[in-house]
């Protein structure tokens, strides 16, 4: 029987980093399970079975015809899809993820032109920084409700569906006649941002079959979403000081709009039941009787949602891994969000920068992504061969190696980083490294710990990535909001220090993982029953 494995995951990389990924597979052509950068999930087993039998396999009940693949080689599988057919649906992805993702930040630069415009005072309290909050709690919850319908209907009407009502919500933005308009339309923004975001992560494991092929362009989507944030304040600030701050959002509704008929006219269904559902309506109009594979055993929606709900609650207060993993992650991504409030502060006080060049100089961390992803895929070799020193699953990869990254993003990324940051005065181009130490050091550990988690929790991977990705959204909506009373009651150096102390402490958690790795996975009841079906141990047994 194939299982149907579906991950649901709101804006964050774990989810992102990340995501909604959806991926079969049976005993005879194995499938893999991996992340979306992130947020919430839904994880379901056996939701459908062999679609990859003979096509005329007759319902004993009724007679009907089991609609279900020409063989192994049907061009119509996305996996059986031609190389530049993949990429090209993986592009549009990556360039909606791109536009979208951008949403989140770009408004942060314009906090004290918004403040001013709307009598908003940040002198008890940084009021201005709720538009930017909102967004973040609408990018964990919303999602949560919306992500299963993705496995009903299909990846391509519910991302165009998003995708449309994100566009038409970029409009109140630059109409707003009072401050709390900003804030909720900003709310429902980010509700609709992951799931066109994710859609990268989605297709890339609906279309490659295995994790080489898939290690890819989930790295750049990871990159994607992160550098869209960093860079979001660098357009913000280009298009502040020759417009205004209503031109952030008209500015934004024009190239989201601009993209809205290429998606609509270029992106594919990559997810194969959807296809299916496709194939059997005509067969359907045609006159004869058929019946889908998901129709022998259904799952309600109302299900899905609730375990998308449920089972990552218990795991983040049930499964110690989960925990700390979600605290470093969120840290982890919470320091690029920090940076969109705590640069202006930092550069003005040090350096006597206005706001705008304050802006443009949060690029550098983006450069620090870009190292930071290139470092993660050239450790994809430590973890390859990782697989002659495994004596418990012989034959497949430690997961504790998908941890080296971390350490050394978390110590000489985040935390030098921090420090850098904090007493580089000499120079504007020293604390300008210091940012981009922590952007490579971000990327490193969001990235490792997405990778540890699926590969230990495997069919609760989703379920565990949920968990990570709701801490995560916490931290981007309420993080920024602690940098102004941090940076005025500790001052730049001190402020920045402390955040360097706290990533130290947790930087050493994965020598703990990686230390006792093999106590951790016997006593957790879910990395135990879920080793029983990885997808790796069903390669090695067809092998």
């Amino acid at each position: 029987m194939a299982t149907d494995i579906t991950i649901y995951a709101n804006s964050s990389p774990l989810g992102s980093s990340k995501a909604h990924i959806t991926d079969s597979y049976d005993k005879d052509r194995p499938r893999t399970v991996l992340p979306t950068i992130n947020t919430q999930i839904c994880d379901e087993a056996d939701l459908m079975p062999d679609t990859h039998l003979k096509e005329l396999e007759l319902c004993p009940n009724t007679g009907a015809t089991l609609v279900t693949w020409d063989g192994l080689d049907d061009p119509q599988d996305p996996f059986n899809w031609p190389l530049w057919r993949k990429w090209w649906a993986i592009g549009l992805g990556l360039v909606a993820s791109f536009i979208c993702s951008m949403n989140g930040s770009i408004l942060s630069v314009a906090h004290t032109a918004i403040s001013t415009e709307f009598n908003i005072s940040d002198g008890q309290f940084p009021h201005s920084y709720w538009a930017t909050t909102s967004w973040g709690l609408g990018a964990a919850v919303i999602p949560l409700l919306l992500f299963p319908a993705m496995e009903d209907v299909g990846v391509r009407p519910v991302v165009l569906g998003t995708y449309f009502v994100f566009v038409i919500l970029l409009i109140p933005i630059g109409l707003a006649t009072n401050f709390e308009t900003l804030v909720v339309v900003r709310f429902f923004s980010g509700g609709c941002v992951p799931i066109t975001s994710d859609a990268v992560a989605s297709i890339a494991a609906n279309v490659f079959e295995h994790d080489r092929d898939r290690s890819v362009p989930v790295a750049l989507y990871v990159l994607v979403y992160l550098g869209a944030t960093s860079l979001a304040p660098v357009f913000g600030a280009a298009i502040l000081q020759n417009l205004s701050w209503r031109w952030i959002g008209y500015v934004e509704l024009i190239v989201t709009a601009a993209l809205l008929p290429v998606l609509y006219l270029c992106l594919p269904e990559s997810r194969g039941s959807a296809i299916l559902r496709a194939k059997a309506k005509v067969s359907s109009r045609e006159g004869n009787r058929v019946y889908l594979p998901e129709e022998e055993d259904s799952v309600s929606l109302r299900l899905r949602v609730a375990k998308s709900l449920l089972r990552p609650m218990r795991m983040l207060f049930t499964e110690c891994v989960v925990l700390v993993a979600a605290i470093w992650a969120a840290f982890s991504l919470g320091t690029i969000y920090f940076f969109t409030q705590s640069v202006e502060k930092v550069y003005g006080e040090l350096y006597g920068w206005s706001l705008i060049p304050t802006g443009y100089v949060q690029g550098a961390v983006v450069v620090g992504e870009v190292l930071g992803t290139l470092f993660f895929l050239f450790t994809n070799r430590w973890y390859n061969s990782s697989t002659t020193r495994n004596t418990e699953a012989p034959g497949t990869p430690i997961p504790e190696t998908r941890l080296y990254a971390a350490i050394i993003g978390g110590f000489f990324g985040i935390t030098a980083g921090m420090l850098v940051y904090a007493w580089g005065t000499v120079s504007p181009l020293v604390s300008t490294l210091g940012l981009v130490m922590v952007g490579f050091g971000s990327t490193a550990v969001v990235t490792s710990i997405a990778n540890y988690l699926i590969d230990s929790y495997a069919k609760y991977a989703g379920s565990a990535l949920a968990a990570v990705g709701l801490v995560e959204n916490v931290a981007i909506a309420f993080l920024p909001l602690a940098s102004p009373s941090l940076y005025e009651k500790l001052g730049v150096h001190w402020a920045s220090t402390l955040l360097g102390l706290i990533s130290l402490a947790l930087a050493y958690t994965p020598f703990l993982v990686i230390k006792w790795g093999k106590e951790i996975r016997a006593r957790s009841p879910f990395m135990k029953e879920a080793k029983t079906c990885r997808p790796e141990d069903s390669e090695a047994a067809a092998n």
